[in-house]
């Protein structure tokens, strides 16, 4: 295969994903827009939003790269079942995703604390964090599983697919149960 076309591939497989991020990542802003009353609730919230979306993309980044790389040796088959080198690589992700969930949210109150701005209390920004973390987890797990295994049975390059499938995911839901997790601890924490 010549140079030519296999970018054309690698550019004819992933253009259709990246328009889907480009939207994905409007509604991301959109959501994000109806969040901005609630900063004035729980300080500390803008600033744990870039992080969390950022450590979304990294963590199941990594989990795309093991699926992809599993996927092209032959070690993991594109479907659902049990496969104890996949479920390794969820588990390991579920557990670094929730874990930094719970990091950003605490590093957060301390930095603001030690700066002497305002901050929500820590057990609103870490029950803010661990709600959105899990819940964004599920859904990027499932979705990424999904995109992946789907296209590979298609003639996909699940490489050119992981990069758009984590960062239109995380964003949208990363934002959308961001919202979930801010208007469940207002009604929660009196």
């Amino acid at each position: 295969m010549s140079v030519r076309s296999e970018a054309w591939t690698i550019y004819r497989q992933a253009l259709p994903i990246l328009l889907v991020s480009l939207l994905g990542g409007l509604f991301a802003g959109l959501v994000l827009e109806e969040m901005v009353p609630k900063v004035a609730d729980f300080p500390g919230l803008l600033v744990m939003i870039p992080v969390f979306l950022a450590t979304r993309g990294n963590v199941y980044g990594a989990l795309g790269g093991r699926i992809s790389s599993g996927l092209h040796q032959g070690v993991i088959e594109p479907r659902f079942a049990r496969d104890d080198r996949l479920v390794n690589a969820v588990v390991a992700s579920l557990v670094n995703a929730i874990g930094i969930s719970i990091v950003i949210a605490v590093l957060t109150w301390l930095v603001l604390h030690g700066l002497g701005r305002e901050v929500a209390t820590l057990f609103e920004l870490v029950a803010i964090m661990l709600i959105s973390g899990v819940l964004t987890a599920v859904v990027l797990v499932a979705g990424l599983l999904g995109v992946i295994f789907v296209g590979f049975e298609r003639g996909y390059d699940p490489d050119n697919l992981v990069g758009p499938v984590v960062t239109t995911l995380g964003d949208i839901f990363g934002m959308l149960f961001l919202l979930f997790a801010v208007v469940a601890v207002e009604v929660l924490v009196p």
